[in-house]
């Protein structure tokens, strides 16, 4: 009897695992799904911003006020891939415009080059790669400069301010960010005792949840002011108020990261570094600090992707004057906040818009660069602890 009941027991066990078996795989694949999904949408999205930007990588754009016309009863001369390529349109577009519609592009062509302005500049396509990267000395300026103003007569179209620009409010916030955030982590994984670090850590992982348009609002209207009283500097908004406040945004984000990594390190480090003398402080300093570097430098490359792509902070902030200054207290100008401020003036398919989207992508290609970097790095870092470097 004995046998029999373990016998039935273990058919209703294997006809149990029978039947979770496919509600299991079902839940699997849907999860491998959600996941496959949103790596996918991410590629999309690149992929929709490179489209947009690759005109202008690949030199087909064209922003010079003088350009070569063609009068409009020459249109019969000109073959079908010619006259889409000198009035800018794609196949779909022609194909939906007759002959006097044609025409009348071209008039518009014709008139448009007549009234072009009487300037030296006016012939130069500033959509090129030596225009967006290298000074020119424009009409009126007594040397090169760079220069970004898309909405003048002559469309100036340098990047180096905007770049500059970022890389000061990132840089700015991270080294006001990195160590508060990694002094916080080390003082809640480590020395705080436990009612301390039950309220702590989650007061500070609370500041992510502030939106960055408050962070925008405060830093505009109290931030830069006290700033500005404090510092005698001359401009109220500026990379230095941008930074301070972007580092807001960043200190949630390298302190809950840092913080786990601190705390996955064993506690028999911690116990046996005390028990050979040495003080709480020294234990997480000198032992668990370096034991957990792979995991902080993470936190920080994650940190500097928060800053270098955060728009409303600095948009609101920074003053958005497109200036090429080592000073950290001048206006200044980012790439987020360009594209967020510019993007909806712009014509649907033009240079400056397609200059926008290229702005886009130099700052996914950016974030990718640092991650990937970041990871080796990070292996590199464990590989060594583990002593297999």
């Amino acid at each position: 009897m004995a046998k029999q009941d373990k016998r039935s027991v273990g058919w209703m066990g294997l006809k149990r695992g029978h039947r979770a078996r496919p509600l299991e795989w079902i839940v699997e694949k849907f999860i491998f799904m959600v996941s496959l999904s949103a790596i996918v949408m991410v590629f999309l999205i690149f992929l929709f911003v490179a489209r947009e930007a690759l005109p202008v990588a690949l030199g087909q754009t064209n922003s010079s006020l003088v350009k070569k016309t063609i009068a409009p009863d020459q249109m019969e001369k000109l073959s079908r891939t010619e006259l889409m390529e000198y009035l800018e349109l794609t196949p779909k577009q022609f194909a939906q415009m007759d002959k006097e519609t044609l025409k009348d592009l071209m008039l518009v062509k014709v008139e448009a080059a007549a009234e072009a302005p009487n300037d030296k500049d006016a012939p130069l396509n500033t959509t090129t790669w030596s225009m967006l990267f290298k000074p020119h000395q424009w009409t009126g300026y007594d040397q090169p400069e760079y220069i970004w103003q898309p909405i003048s007569q002559i469309h100036k179209y340098n990047l180096v301010p905007l770049i500059i620009g970022s890389l000061k409010t990132t840089l700015i916030a991270l080294l006001f960010a990195v160590p508060l955030a990694l002094a916080a982590a080390i003082y809640v994984s480590q020395l705080a005792d436990p009612k301390t670090k039950e309220w702590l850590k989650p007061a500070i992982e609370l500041l992510a949840g502030i939106p960055s348009v408050v962070l925008g609002f405060f830093a505009l209207l109290v931030m830069a002011s006290v700033m500005q009283a404090v510092f005698g500097y001359q401009s109220r908004l500026n990379a230095f108020v941008a930074g301070i406040a972007l580092a807001l945004a960043v200190i949630p984000v390298v302190f809950s990261i840092a913080e786990d990594a601190l705390t996955s390190v064993p506690r028999s480090f911690t116990q046996a570094a005390l028990a050979l003398g040495s003080s709480k402080w020294q234990a997480a300093w000198k032992i668990v600090l370096p034991a957990a570097i792979p995991g902080v430098f993470a936190a920080v490359v994650l940190g500097f992707g928060r800053a270098i792509g955060e728009t409303m902070v600095v948009l609101m902030a920074s003053g958005n004057a497109s200036i090429v200054s080592g000073s950290l207290f001048d206006s200044t100008r980012s790439m987020t906040a360009t594209i967020a401020a510019e993007l909806a003036e712009t014509v649907f398919g033009g240079h400056h818009y397609r200059i926008l989207f290229l702005i886009g992508a130099l700052l996914f290609i950016v974030t990718f660069l640092s991650n990937m970097v970041a990871d080796i790095v990070i292996h590199r870092l464990k590989a060594k602890l583990e002593g297999k470097a």
